[in-house]
């Protein structure tokens, strides 16, 4: 399982892979403090708090980790957010998908559910993984809904798994999905991109 810089497409977004030049456009989406609030790196709400960001991702990439991509919304052009594969476990066949933030004016739309669909897709259709997970923090319940509308299997949750840079310690809800799973999910997410 080679886990390599990629390009996926649809017809909604196209995941790019992540790039330093990169940052600046990312930082006028991330400036709503909103899209923050459950993720471990804090408030990314100036310029040179997203380029900090962006040169960890990347160092992450560098280790093997992680393949970080950019979310671009098709009909505007625009770069809308980030995604990535992340805990990228090649013998075991095995990664998560997760780190995803979207601007406001793109949540609620077509944006996540087709960036889901064309990374896992990818996942089990090129990589050969035979699991995929997700994880969510356990206040937030918009992100734990979404990803159960996608059909991932909750499989429990890691108490205190986490302390967010702002002092809270986060509980981390992990759901799963596995290669013999992926075609009805697979068939639920195209219905779900078809209407």
């Amino acid at each position: 399982m080679l886990v390599e810089p990629v390009t996926l497409s649809g017809k909604v977004v196209r995941l790019e892979p992540l790039a330093l030049e990169h940052a600046a456009d990312l930082a006028l989406i991330g400036q709503d403090p909103s899209i923050w609030r459950f993720m471990v790196y804090g408030d990314i709400i100036t310029p040179q708090k997203m380029d900090f960001w962006v040169r960890d991702i990347l160092s992450r990439k560098a280790a093997g980790t992680d393949q970080p991509f950019v979310i671009r919304h098709l009909t505007s052009g625009r770069l809308v957010g980030a995604t990535r594969y992340m805990e990228i476990r090649p013998q075991h066949r095995g990664l998560e998908i997760g780190g995803t933030w979207i601007g406001k004016d793109f949540q609620r739309t077509k944006v996540n559910t087709e960036a889901k669909y064309l990374m896992l897709a990818h996942a089990f259709e090129k990589l050969g993984c035979v699991r995929v997970q997700l994880k969510a923090d356990s206040r937030n319940e918009r992100s734990i809904r979404a990803i159960e509308r996608i059909g991932a299997i909750r499989e429990g949750v890691l108490r205190k798994h986490m302390i967010l840079e702002n002092g809270v310690i986060r509980n981390s809800v992990y759901f799963s999905i596995l290669d013999d799973e992926w075609p009805s999910v697979k068939a639920r997410l195209e219905e779900k991109l078809a209407g």
